[in-house]
């Protein structure tokens, strides 16, 4: 499987699934994506954001990511409570 990759400012590597196409609504690429970087949600399909297992591991590995998570999935509990496990600033997003 194929993914882009960006350099974030931190200086650190990040898939990128902003030009990637189809791959952004593939659900076992985003996983795999945000397995590895739970900024990686940013560029999911809509959908993919919606989907409580992606936004799962998403926010487990960046609590901030819950910013690109559905509004359903913001309100969440538990998806929430990882996610500020991970990093108390996520409940700005919540």
């Amino acid at each position: 499987m194929a993914y882009l990759w960006s350099q974030r400012p931190s200086g650190a590597m990040a898939f990128n699934l902003e030009w990637a196409g189809e791959l952004r609504s593939n659900r076992e690429s985003v996983l795999n994506a945000v397995r590895q970087d739970g900024w990686a949600l940013k560029w999911a399909s809509e959908g993919l954001r919606g989907h409580r297992k992606v936004v799962l591991e998403a926010v487990r590995r960046k609590g901030l990511a819950l910013e690109w998570a559905s509004e359903q999935l913001r309100a969440d509990r538990e998806v929430v409570l990882e996610a500020v496990l991970q990093d108390p600033l996520a409940l700005r997003w919540a």
